[in-house]
């Protein structure tokens, strides 16, 4: 057969029916993918009642240099006031015989996971107080924006916290400043190339299947490297918290500086050590997101070394400690993953705090002048 003879006729059939398959294919698998999204949106908003990721809540202050929440956002379960805070309209200025409380934190306190405004667990600590003083007019800002660390919590403070002039401020936070330094010290031995936490890619952040799949790859790797000791942080957790110790404490005065009442909380988890090898993994799952070179060892001996800092700083400024970590379950009925708190975490968080609060002679001071 020459160049210019004919293709025969079965052979054109032929690459018809092969090209038509593969056309066929690749329509199957963008239905199954748009399928696949379409109902992690649906499972998104049954969920968290909107399609959004956090970082649609957030915008950039350019005058204070600090990401905070867009004001007046109404997205699913989360609303945000025309301050720019979680929760309900604060009144400026304070009314005249009201009891201001502010709760100082990260997304623990903002508390992204729960079912809404009202089971914020600010939220129910202002309720039950106003149970249990029903002649106390109180009300409350809640200073949470995830990713905060002791330096923004600061800023946060001075700038916009401050100036509404809280009577009570209640401080809980760790997570962020212990993963910090523990990526700085795993990028100093050689086991990760930045401490900056890995960016996600960019189909992950117009996707949400995509960024689900993405992030539990990056856990499952993560969980992998685990068992490698060469991709372990090893170090003693007795060495850890220096900065956060500092960082804490310029916090505890600026506080002091604006209330009458200051509390700080101690930080709670899901994995214990009374838990199993493999109930320990699990719960340590999205720490290993962030932290992929740690063991739950680590992990563990780190918030406990956090935690002791917590006590040491409220004893030496004399602020008021909350203690009771452990009061709040670790198990998933109580926690979304590591560190943050479903509605049954929430209110469990909210009876820790507001029954320290109650019990305080400060507050009782506060509500009775």
């Amino acid at each position: 057969m020459t160049a210019e003879d004919p293709v025969p006729e079965s052979a054109q059939s032929a690459r018809r029916k092969r090209n038509l398959v593969i056309l066929i294919t690749v329509a199957a698998i963008v239905l199954l993918l748009a399928a696949a999204e379409g109902a992690m949106r649906l499972r998104q908003v049954l969920k968290y009642g909107s399609t959004g990721t956090l970082e649609d809540y957030y915008t950039v202050d350019p005058r204070i240099n600090l990401r905070v929440p867009v004001a007046n956002l109404s997205s699913g379960r989360i609303s945000i006031n025309s301050l720019g805070f979680r929760g309900p309209e604060i009144a400026m200025p304070k009314p005249p015989g009201t009891v201001r409380l502010a709760f100082l934190g990260a997304s623990t306190t903002w508390c992204g996971e729960v079912s809404g405004n009202q089971t914020v667990w600010p939220h129910l600590v202002t309720e039950a107080l106003s149970r249990t003083y029903p002649r106390a007019r109180l009300d409350y800002v809640n200073g949470g924006v995830p990713g905060y660390t002791m330096e923004s919590i600061l800023k946060n403070l001075q700038h916009r916290v401050g100036p509404l002039k809280p009577d009570v401020i209640v401080i809980y936070e760790v997570s962020n400043n212990l993963s910090g330094e523990l990526r700085e010290l795993a990028a100093k031995r050689g086991i990760i190339g930045d401490a900056k936490v890995q960016e996600l890619t960019w189909p992950s952040r117009h996707s949400l299947l995509w960024y689900l799949v993405e992030k539990n790859l990056r856990v499952l790797a993560a969980q992998r490297a685990a068992q490698s000791v060469q991709a372990r942080l090893e170090v003693d957790a007795g060495t850890l918290g220096d900065e956060f110790r500092n960082s804490l404490t310029q916090l505890v005065v600026a506080a002091r500086a604006n209330a009458s009442l200051v509390a700080l909380a101690t930080f709670s988890i899901q994995p214990r050590r009374d838990q199993s090898a493999e109930q320990q993994m699990r719960a340590s799952a999205s720490a290993f997101f962030y932290a992929p070179f740690v063991t739950t060892r680590l992990l563990i001996d780190g918030y406990e070394r956090y935690n002791q800092i917590v006590r040491e700083v409220a004893r030496e400024t004399g602020v008021l400690l909350i203690e009771g970590e452990h009061d709040i379950p670790g198990d998933s009925v109580h926690f979304t993953d590591t560190v943050h708190f479903s509605d049954a975490g929430s209110k469990a968080m909210a009876q820790r705090i507001s029954r320290a609060l109650a019990s305080s002679p400060k507050l009782q001071e506060l509500l009775r002048n």
